[in-house]
């Protein structure tokens, strides 16, 4: 294997450019020439390379996003899509490939992967989603993000004795707000994977009132089947029962924003290098991750095939605690 290429795909994570840095330094340790495709998939398909030197990546570790910018590529969902990345990367001459992202992004490598060229995937998703890692790039900086939000709207909250309703990010996955609502200190949780019903919620936040609260913080995890919009309609409708007046506010894209913290910055680095000696060495359709804090890697068909589940145990943390 002489050369290789890098990709993000999907929503970008802090710690990106960290990986980037670390697959672009850890190929030119061993002897290889590394290429960037820039914007994702489409950027493959296209065939929109750029050759990546260990100066080219100077002073990206602590910068937010990714240098390569990313993009959503349905073609790619396609039967022709991966062929038509696949002809590009023979004509670029490019031996293996490593994508840095979550869900969707394995997808695609996947793809890639069942037509026989070698790819390697990197943990990347702020959501925590993926099947094959106990923690994926830009999970902690984005669930510091949203802990510092929910410490500033406690102040407020208590304030004005309010209750507010912090809805976070995370698809379909409730772990971002399970771990922000465990470490705000939250009344009241709301996850996809642990439906409440309103009017349960509502006696959860009267009975916070009754006992002498001055505030309230309910997480609301935007794949929830309420979320934070909802359940403001929902409580206009009954607000003399509450206690509380009821604000919300939705953290939104801001947790995918600002520079990578120690942690995602060290488990960027680790990954991103982990991956480029697997390819190097011949070893490819897979993932690598991290599980109880060791380097691991799963099979790409295991890692699509399988979905990765909230532990019941935090749930039930998180109950404990708010009482």
């Amino acid at each position: 294997m002489k050369r290789i290429a890098v990709l993000t795909s999907g929503g970008d994570a802090a710690g990106m450019n960290a990986a980037i840095r670390a697959v672009v330094r850890t190929g030119i340790h061993l002897g290889l020439e590394v290429m960037g495709v820039q914007c994702g998939y489409a950027g493959l398909i296209a065939g929109n390379w750029r050759p990546l030197s260990a100066r080219d990546v100077g002073g990206i570790l602590p910068v937010g996003g990714t240098m390569l910018g990313s993009s959503r590529c349905l073609e790619f969902t396609t039967e022709q899509g991966p062929r038509a990345a696949i002809a590009q990367l023979e004509q670029a001459k490019i031996d293996g490939l490593l994508v840095i992202g979550g869900n969707g992004s394995q997808t695609g490598a996947f793809a890639l992967s069942q037509l026989g060229f070698p790819v390697v995937g990197v943990a990347s998703t702020i959501d925590n989603d993926l099947y094959g890692s106990d923690i994926t790039i830009g999970v902690d900086t984005a669930l510091n993000i949203a802990l510092e939000s929910i410490d500033r709207l406690r102040s407020t909250a208590t304030a004005h004795h309010r209750a507010f309703l912090v809805e976070v990010m995370g698809r379909n996955c409730g772990y971002l707000a399970l771990m922000s609502a465990i470490a705000g200190g939250a009344e009241a949780v709301c996850l996809p994977e642990y439906e409440i019903d309103p009017e349960q919620l509502a006696a959860e936040l009267a009975d916070a009132y009754d006992r002498g609260k001055s505030h309230a913080i309910v997480v609301v995890a935007e794949g929830a089947s309420l979320n934070a919009t909802g359940l403001m309609q929902h409580f206009q409708e009954h607000r003399e029962r509450l206690g509380f007046d009821v604000r919300a506010t939705i953290l939104g894209h801001v947790q995918r924003g600002g520079n990578p913290g120690a942690f995602d910055r060290i488990l960027a680095s680790r990954l991103g290098a982990a991956a480029t000696e697997e390819i190097a060495s011949g070893n490819h359709g897979l993932l690598v991750g991290l599980i109880e804090n060791q380097i691991t890697i799963t099979p790409l068909p295991d890692v699509v095939a399988n979905e990765k589940s909230i532990d019941p145990r935090l749930y039930a943390l998180a109950q404990i605690l708010a009482k």
